[in-house]
């Protein structure tokens, strides 16, 4: 084994080095926490108030939609609940009916359009055949309540039934005759073409 006689010095410097990175690296790391906290704050400020906003636009439509579900079906229920309110939007909305006289009904597939329309309005709708599976009575409720209720937007409806179509102010139909396709434009309240 051989010894060394003198030392190596060059050690110190590699160390005083390392040291230097280190303590700079430490800045860094104590300057970029500093930010991320920053940034969380305005995240979790943002998440906050999303969730306020939508909890109020929640309540004002679960309200409406309660309202108007009474109106269309003359009497009965409707809710809207969360369906985990630690995580409110996680898991969705439960949308639950109760038709006068019967018991509650979870829907997947019916719309609320008409309680969003009261709590943020947009200026056009296109509805297909929403009418499709409605008796008489409940077409006429809807057709009464679009052509009254609604006069700040323009509904374009697509229907067959004449419940619908008579309150229009304009339509259009499409017909076919001999493989061609037409349309013709009324105004049903005034009787013109």
């Amino acid at each position: 084994m051989k010894i060394q006689k003198s030392p190596n010095l060059k050690i110190f410097q590699d160390y005083n080095l390392k040291l230097y990175d280190y303590k700079k690296r430490r800045i860094d790391v104590k300057k970029f926490k500093k930010e991320k906290d920053k940034i969380k704050k305005v995240y979790d400020n943002l998440c906050n108030k999303r969730k306020i906003k939508f909890l109020k636009a929640f309540q004002i439509i679960s309200t409406k939609l309660k309202e108007m579900y009474q109106m269309i079906a003359i009497g009965g229920d409707a809710e809207l609940e969360i369906i985990d309110s630690s995580e409110i939007f996680n898991e969705g909305i439960l949308f639950s009916v109760r038709p006068p006289k019967k018991s509650w009904k979870h829907i997947q597939n019916l719309s609320g359009v008409f309680a969003l329309h009261y709590f943020k309005p947009n200026p056009i709708y296109f509805m297909d055949e929403i009418d499709a599976a409605l008796d008489f009575k409940n077409v006429s409720i809807i057709s009464h309540y679009i052509k009254t209720k609604t006069n700040d937007a323009q509904f374009i409806v697509i229907s067959l039934r004449n419940q619908m179509f008579e309150l229009c102010d304009r339509m259009i139909g499409i017909y076919k005759t001999n493989d061609i396709t037409k349309c013709i434009t009324m105004n049903p309240n005034k009787g013109e073409r």
